[in-house]
């Protein structure tokens, strides 16, 4: 099946075969059918697989029948981070650029000035972050009283943002005939709740569910010690090449900051997105990644489902995520619209639980890369005991007591010796898996 069977009007078809796609992903497939019959969608898709343009491509051509004078806020796409926003943005100016049809974002973490300028001129399509718009409605600077389409994109990390309460305030300025499209990653039981709330007899899409990775992505995983990841994480980029896009995960944003300025002053370009940064910071940033201005990108989870990427070669986890189904979100990434990607993950001794629920969630082993210079050392100490001559029963005494304090000054060590055993051991158990040496090619 091609776009064109979809039934979808000439001037978009041309628009999307100018960026190089001629069939639509599965969900693309099940949903832009769906959209134009006018019922409401509840869609589960993982990251990268393409939903995006399952809204936007159905949603401009229903604006392109209608006159759009004067212009009115009629279709409303909500996203929990500024760079997914913009990246919605940029989807509908692709996919629309030859119809009439005329989209904006609104957004938190820069001026409103402009914002409010593109709001009075008129827009018919509108993405936005649920903070600005809650604020800008509550100005009385954005109505909503003709709107059309909603479209709530990522509804699970909007929730994780703490974001719902302001998406139900949002719901009561927006007319209640209407269709709403309704997109998420997970299911837990307050998305539910919601879905239950807003959508009437949705259409039920699943595809690719968030415990499945994209199958062109190869995976592959490397011990080592945490003092070591700097080291290994440039040993890493330059293997892969020093010239291609990676882009890289860690778990706190100091830490971004630490290896952004770390890969920097080693020659390898690099810059950190996070939520500390000001929208400015993050935007240049993120153009400088995708322009090939600097090789490595630096984020937090915060930018893992915002971050669209033509062409990325390479993910890496430098630390391991506390939560499994985020290793999905980062990866995908990489290996989006059928290409493929690599996907490389650190694993320090405090982290072979996650890997092992991360392979649980993807149902999965991870390929061991074993031959590497910055190895896993456990080291584990080994004590011996030096017996002493007996001599007479008060050297024996004395002896007893030195050996009582000696004891209480050698526990700690004995129990780290114990730990480390441990350690050893469950490492062991797990991962004495690959005995062969394998090396990405």
């Amino acid at each position: 099946m091609e776009f064109i069977d979809l039934g979808i009007n000439k001037r978009i078809l041309d628009a999307i075969k100018e960026e190089g796609y001629t069939e639509p992903s599965p969900i693309q497939k099940e949903a832009i059918p769906v959209v134009l019959t006018g019922r409401d969608v509840l869609g589960c898709a993982q990251t990268g697989s393409g939903k995006t343009a399952a809204f936007a491509i159905p949603i401009l051509q229903q604006l392109a029948l209608e006159n759009n004078n004067p212009r009115k806020i009629k279709a409303l796409v909500l996203a929990p981070t500024r760079e997914l926003a913009l990246q919605i943005h940029e989807s509908f100016k692709t996919y629309g650029k030859y119809l009439k049809s005329k989209c904006g974002v609104i957004m938190g973490g820069v001026s409103q000035g402009f914002q409010v300028k593109m709001i009075n001129s008129g827009v018919d399509i509108l993405v936005a972050t649920p903070g600005r718009l809650l604020d800008l409605i509550n100005q009385k600077i954005v109505f909503l009283d003709s709107l059309r389409y909603l479209v709530l994109d990522e509804a699970d990390q909007m929730l994780d943002m703490g974001f719902i309460n302001d998406i139900k305030k949002i719901l009561r300025f927006i007319p209640i005939h209407r269709q709403t499209l309704f997109f998420t990653a997970t299911m837990p039981d307050e998305i539910l709740k919601l879905t239950n709330d807003i959508l009437k007899d949705p259409y039920n899409i699943s595809v690719n569910p968030v415990s499945s990775t994209v199958d062109t992505i190869k995976q592959y995983v490397y011990f080592t010690d945490k003092t070591k990841k700097n080291d290994l994480l440039k040993y890493c980029i330059l293997k892969n090449g020093k010239n291609n896009s990676t882009l890289i995960f860690t778990r706190t944003k100091h830490q971004a900051n630490k290896v952004a300025q770390y890969l920097s002053t080693n020659g390898i370009k690099a810059m950190a997105i996070h939520g500390n940064k000001s929208q400015s910071a993050r935007q240049q940033a993120l153009n400088s990644f995708k322009e090939g201005n600097i090789n490595a990108l630096v984020a937090t989870d915060i930018a893992a489902r915002g971050i669209d990427i033509s062409d990325l070669s390479c993910v890496i986890n430098f630390d391991l995520p506390e939560v499994n189904e985020t290793y999905v979100h980062r990866i995908g990434r990489t290996g989006r619209a059928g290409k493929s990607g690599v996907s490389i993950s650190f694993c320090d001794i405090n982290e072979v639980n996650l890997l092992k629920s991360i392979e649980k969630l993807i149902k999965r082993e991870i390929e061991v890369i074993e031959d590497h210079p910055y190895k896993m050392e456990v080291k584990v100490k080994k004590e011996t005991k030096k017996s002493e001559p007996k001599k007479n029963n008060k050297m024996n005494v004395k002896n007893k007591k030195d050996d009582s304090s000696k004891s209480k000054l050698e526990s700690p060590k004995k129990k780290t010796l114990e730990v480390s055993n441990n350690k050893e051991k469950n490492f062991k158990k797990v991962y004495n898996k690959n005995k062969s040496k394998k090396n990405i090619q």
